[in-house]
């Protein structure tokens, strides 16, 4: 999928967090996500398979937005490009990720959790930003509040969020999207459950659909 990640966010409202350990189980994980109802995955840069794993997820054809998730260094983001990333999300505000990122005209959205963090990224013309770890700083709290002086700022909130926090975040005009691995655990990825993540997806969709509707 060539999808820009700003139009296909905002529809699904929801980002798969995928932490991997076995690359095989790409495909079939990009088949549960997509029937499922959310053709997007964050595939996190913490175990050996993500490269791999991304790859093979971009050559699913199962029209997957794919992105990689917990990139620290410049190094890794090439990396994650080379396998096909369509966006980068990092945990933190890493100048040097970032530049590469922009230099190479791919998507990148910054962890950030205070208001020194957002200038810094506003400095590199960045307004859609990750909020993490949402619910550790403060959750829709702290997004209210950071709303009043940056109303141009977008956020991602991942960190802790369940199913059931979806309501609140996705009802702040400053939230683009929410993250969240509860739709896809680890263990389920590993177990080969994916009758059960397809399950887990739908459920979400379907809650989305009941907040956006309201």
């Amino acid at each position: 999928m060539n999808a820009d990640p700003l139009m296909l966010l905002p529809r699904i409202r929801v980002v798969p967090l995928i932490v991997i350990d076995d690359a095989r189980n790409a495909s079939p994980l990009a088949h549960a996500l997509s029937t499922g109802g959310l053709p997007c995955a964050e595939i996190a840069f913490r175990t050996p398979a993500a490269g791999e794993a991304l790859r093979r997820l971009t050559e699913a054809d199962a029209g997957i937005l794919a992105g990689a998730g917990t990139i620290l260094t410049a190094q890794q983001a090439a990396e994650a490009r080379n396998a096909g990333a369509q966006f980068i999300v990092s945990p933190g505000f890493n100048p040097r990720v970032v530049d590469y990122c922009q230099e190479h005209d791919i998507p990148i959205y910054p962890g950030v959790c205070t208001p020194t963090e957002i200038e810094a990224a506003l400095e590199k013309g960045l307004t859609t930003l990750k909020f993490f770890p949402a619910e550790a700083m403060g959750g829709t709290g702290t997004l209210k509040a950071i709303s009043g002086p940056y109303p141009a700022v977008r956020f991602i909130p991942t960190g802790g969020l369940k199913a059931a926090s979806l309501p609140s975040y996705l009802a702040l005009k400053n939230v683009v999207a929410c993250g969240g691995s509860w739709m896809a655990p680890q263990a389920w990825i590993a177990a080969g459950e994916f009758d059960r993540i397809r399950g887990a997806v739908e459920a979400t969709v379907s809650a989305v659909r009941k907040i956006t509707e309201n």
